[in-house]
């Protein structure tokens, strides 16, 4: 260590990347497909499905109101499902519910999830079988709470983890998820309701997959090279095909109308889309945990950052 110019200086040359023997530094995700990215896509689901089905109540669109119910109710309890096979043990899930811990994006995503299905149920059966109606529509308007987070605590629980490509992203996906939602519940809403009656469902379907395209283009501009994962590989082609199909969804959603075929052809094509955003996160977290460069280029460039000039 010498000093010159009133700073010290290394004489040691600065460390490379490559880890031992250019093994990962850290452990790739274990999620398996597809319950884990499904599952995703149906917590997203049923999250904007319940906003959307609140703003159907308040403005009187009652046969899209009862089609993003029971899609709220259907995505939490399929999502509930898948996420109890992920954990192996089903009653590992019932054994996150016994305890309440803030600091963990896993329990406070378990009790979001938990409150929103049963919340979502409520307000489905009321709507199906004519029963309690005022229990119907207070379950409802408490699903306007529990469903934003639904559909946006998955992409915290994501980021609060050592995966680069989804530690590095935190900025970006609570909105890439957010659009995501919106742009499945709209397409939900496109495929259940008769064209006359779903202009709101279009209307978000239209907002999610503008809200989507746009969210993932800034992820991975921002991200430069620790956003390669997103662009590579498997994960770059679901990415890609993601984002075509939520651009080309949205168009064919806006000038829709009245027409069931371009109706059905958007929302196939944005649940499609959706479906390949949540697979392309997973494979992109798991190409990142493989290669050590990812993990520790970062780290380098943060240490820089605090050093003194």
């Amino acid at each position: 260590m010498t000093r010159g110019a009133g700073r010290e200086r290394s004489m040691v040359p600065e460390a490379e990347f490559r880890s031992y023997y250019g093994r990962p530094v850290i452990k790739a995700p274990i999620w398996h497909e597809p319950h884990m990215p499904t599952y995703l896509y149906l917590g997203g689901l049923s999250g904007a499905s319940s906003v959307m089905a609140v703003m159907a109540r308040l403005t009187g669109h009652d046969r899209l109101g009862r089609t993003a119910r029971v899609a709220a109710a259907l995505g939490a309890s399929a999502g509930a499902g898948l996420l109890a096979a992920e954990l192996g043990r089903p009653e590992r899930f019932l054994n996150m519910l016994r305890v309440f811990k803030p600091t963990s994006p896993m329990s406070v995503g378990s009790w979001i999830l938990a409150v929103q299905g049963g919340l979502s149920a409520v307000a489905a059966s009321s709507e199906l079988t004519g029963m309690l109606p005022a229990v119907g529509d207070a379950a409802l308007l408490a699903t306007g709470v529990t469903g934003p987070l639904t559909a946006t605590y998955t992409a915290v629980l994501v980021a609060d983890t050592a995966v680069p490509a989804w530690h590095e992203a935190y900025r970006e996906l609570p909105f890439l998820f957010a659009g995501s939602a919106l742009a499945s519940a709209g397409a939900a809403g496109m495929l259940a309701t008769p064209p006359a009656q779903a202009g709101p469902a279009r209307a978000v379907a239209v907002l999610g997959a503008a809200m989507e395209t746009v969210a993932g283009a800034v992820m991975e501009r921002r991200l430069g090279p620790a956003g390669e994962p997103y662009q590579l590989g498997r994960a770059g082609v679901l990415m890609r095909s993601a984002r075509a199909q939520a651009a080309g969804g949205g168009l064919l959603a806006a000038v829709a109308g009245r027409s069931r075929a371009l109706a059905a052809v958007s929302g196939l094509a944005l649940t499609a889309g959706a479906l390949c955003t949540r697979f392309g996160i997973l494979a992109a977290g798991r190409a990142s945990a493989a290669d050590p460069k990812y993990t520790v280029v970062p780290q380098r460039r943060r240490l820089d950052g605090e050093r003194p000039t």
